[in-house]
């Protein structure tokens, strides 16, 4: 396969790209073309009279969008060689004017960061130095990786942008940055002490819309950001998830929008190779994980703790007997939150302990395998399907093998992954654990 920035000069009639090819390793790797089989793609459009399947609805490049010679050199430059399916579809509607607002559903690792922001970009009037677009999401992580695709995306085109997460703002000092993206609170904070003006805000986002506007809290921010906005802005919803009661909600917030999804089968994680494996007790739960931390450091793996205490106590313990692993979670200082997750992107280390606070748009594609240390129970003690999927959607990214372990020690984590299996009619493998060598090479040979 030829190298996409071979053609970028003929592709945008000759322009220089000499710089277009200078992006940075760390964010190169973090934006590669999605290559995994995304299934069928289904779109309701608002105007029932339109026909969804119009080729006017659907593209097979980024040339057949319009998009400015600048906004197309910093696509190639990431690169991307083409539209996803998913942005085939949504990408017209989304920068089509009249601009019209969008429900959009699909699994991770099919684009959606990249169809955020190239939205984004598209609405900007760059000679307007003033707060144009607003992007929520739930997480200070999630945020830092938008804004990293902004950048990236935006580098030729001279957009600026403002990070709103609480530590990184200076109190009272005006923002005006054409595109703002960061968590609910923040931004809501900063519109109220009139840091942020929204008069020229054309487009709002919400990412990860099901977990916001699931939350009381973060709901209840999202829609106070709305209100405060002037006219009529596109609003954007996108989740990986997008259970029903959630839907009623967004089209409530975002009324008359297009929706692109998803049938809910092709959201199983099919390209995922699911396991389990059967502990004793608490302890050996501990001792099988530390067993498989050759397996660990293959690549890169992700442990996920439902616990704080438990991400840390792992971390604790697994240090001691000298293993290199760090732990992440919702009360570290921000800073250090950074730091962890830059050191793991860069691969500093292999091994991140964490609870659910990354469990959801993470794209570190060189993570391979997932443990479920401990299922994620809802506050009814219901095994909740949705941050399963999440969490062992930060592997198999970008079309590579990702493998998920379940360690199960109780009747409780059994009844749930039974659950599982029944609810995604996908079945969970068992891998005995008396013989680790054969436990070892079998794991090997899949990753």
């Amino acid at each position: 396969m030829s190298n996409p920035m071979e053609n970028i000069t003929s592709r945008l009639g000759g322009c220089n790209v000499a710089e277009a090819s200078q992006t940075s390793g760390k964010k190169l790797v973090l934006r590669q073309l999605t290559r995994r089989e995304e299934g069928v793609v289904h779109v309701r459009l608002a105007d029932q009279q339109a026909d969804p399947n119009s080729p006017l609805y659907s593209v097979k490049s980024f040339e057949e969008l319009g998009l400015s010679r600048k906004l197309l050199m910093g696509l190639y430059a990431m690169p991307y060689t083409k539209p996803s399916k998913f942005q085939e579809r949504a990408l017209p509607l989304l920068i089509n004017d009249p601009p019209k607002n969008m429900i959009g559903q699909s699994q991770s690792g099919t684009g959606k960061t990249a169809t955020i922001v190239l939205t984004m970009l598209t609405r900007l009037n760059l000679g307007l130095e003033a707060p144009q677009a607003i992007c929520l999401a739930p997480s200070r992580e999630l945020a830092c990786q938008i804004i990293d695709v902004l950048q990236e995306m935006g580098k030729f085109t001279g957009v600026t942008s403002t990070l709103a997460i609480r530590e990184l703002l200076v109190r009272d000092a005006p923002i005006y940055s054409q595109v703002v993206i960061g968590t609910p609170g923040t931004v809501c904070g900063v519109i109220r002490r009139k840091q942020l003006s929204v008069e020229a805000i054309k487009i709002l986002v919400l990412d990860e819309a099901d977990e916001m506007l699931d939350s009381a809290s973060l709901g209840d921010q999202g829609i106070r950001i709305k209100r405060c906005i002037p006219g009529n802005p596109q609003l954007v919803l996108f989740s990986a998830t997008l259970p029903e009661h959630v839907r009623n909600f967004a089209n409530q917030f975002a009324s008359g929008a297009n929706e692109i999804s998803l049938r809910r089968e092709d959201l199983s994680a099919n390209a995922i190779k699911q396991f389990y494996m059967v502990c004793e007790s608490d302890e050996h739960k501990y001792e099988t994980l530390c067993n498989i931390y050759n397996l660990l450091t293959v690549s890169q793996s992700i442990i996920f703790c439902e616990r704080r205490d438990t991400s840390d106590e792992i971390a604790r313990r697994m240090i001691e007997q000298g293993h290199l692993v760090k732990s992440l979670h919702g009360t570290m200082l921000p800073d250090e939150r950074d730091r962890l997750m830059d050191g793991f992107r860069r691969g500093i280390f292999k091994v991140l302990i964490s609870t659910n606070v990354i469990a959801r748009g993470i794209d570190i594609p060189q993570v391979s395998l997932v443990i479920n240390y401990d299922l994620h129970f809802d506050k009814f003690h219901i095994i909740d399907f949705e941050s399963y999927l999440h969490r062992i959607g930060r592997t198999g990214r970008f079309g590579r093998t990702g493998v998920s372990i379940i360690l199960i020690d109780s009747k409780k984590a059994w009844d749930g992954m039974k659950r599982i299996e029944r609810h995604f009619g996908k079945e969970i493998a068992h891998v005995p654990t008396d013989d680790w060598q054969n436990v070892e090479n079998f794991f090997k040979g899949v990753i």
